[in-house]
């Protein structure tokens, strides 16, 4: 499966009016490939895809098939509670030219193990593209364990997970394992997957890029140098945070969807500090 290493679940841009900026996503698209990143995730959470309606959805990923960089790939979020709508959503994406899909686990309604196994099939079914499952509790309220993602992995078309479940992470026979969270990055590495579906890389691409061929030692001395800029990015939702950064670092990225909000004076200040410490930003003046 060549969908990439360093994956970025790339943000959706607004206008001043709350509209899709679709120049502001090319110009981030862009950006975020020449940072490293050898493809993006459209329409993820990063994305703010659960404000979007399913005609600004599919546009922005029709966006990403159309404008990607030569040698890039996209794979579009598809995911829902609904399986029907996972499923129709699926479908269109792969009409639109995807490389594969990121399909959440069912989320709110907490399906049965059975429940859940029916849905993944439902959606592999849907297109021919690689479809990536997606299991993140602390948002679902349901954890997929490793032996269930096991017995997806039998199901033809699905063929990794993207993993944000720390307690979880070890291999799963038959299927390949993405970092789900950027701390997780270098211990996915270490095990020999592939990479993962990230959100720093918005801003720090180049040096997560340059842990995939690293030595591990080397891995671990990044890693260590971009902790602090992970946690500051974790202290609020990404995509709130990570556009804050890169309007402070000149890159258009506009304000969040409500119920988002964007940072206020003393998290803005704080976030810049952040930045500065990277060596992101010029320290600002006195």
């Amino acid at each position: 499966m060549a969908l990439g290493t360093i994956l970025t679940a790339i943000l959706t841009p607004f206008d001043a009016e709350g509209r899709v900026d679709e120049d502001a996503f090319v110009a981030l698209h862009q950006h975020v490939v020449r940072l490293g990143s050898d493809g993006v995730v459209a329409c993820g959470t990063t994305g703010e895809a659960s404000t979007l309606s399913d005609e600004e959805h599919l546009r922005v990923v029709e966006l990403a098939v159309a404008e990607k960089p030569a040698g890039t790939t996209v794979i579009a979020g598809t995911g829902s509670n609904d399986t029907r709508h996972a499923v129709e959503m699926t479908e269109r994406a792969a009409a639109l030219g995807v490389d594969g899909v990121l399909s959440v686990t069912p989320y709110y309604n907490k399906p049965p193990r059975r429940g859940i196994v029916a849905h993944y099939r439902a959606i592999a079914a849907a297109s021919d593209v690689p479809v990536v499952v997606y299991n993140i509790p602390q948002r679902t309220a349901v954890d997929m364990p490793n032996d269930l993602l096991a017995e997806l992995a039998q199901i033809d078309g699905i063929e990794a997970v993207k993993q944000a479940n720390h307690e979880n992470l070890a291999p799963v026979d038959g299927m390949r394992i993405y970092a789900g969270n950027d701390d997780m990055l270098a211990d996915v590495l270490d095990l020999g997957e592939p990479g993962g579906i990230l959100t720093a890389s918005h801003l720090v691409g180049d040096r997560m890029r340059a842990m995939v061929d690293a030595s591990r030692e080397e891995r671990r001395r990044i890693e260590d140098e971009l902790r602090p800029l992970y946690e500051a990015l974790g202290r609020h939702q990404a995509a709130i945070v990570l556009k804050e950064a890169l309007e402070l670092l000149g890159v258009r990225a506009g304000p969040p969807r409500l119920p988002y909000v964007p940072l206020d004076d003393a998290e803005r200040a704080e976030l810049r500090a952040a930045l500065e410490r990277q060596g992101l930003l010029e320290p600002a003046r006195s």
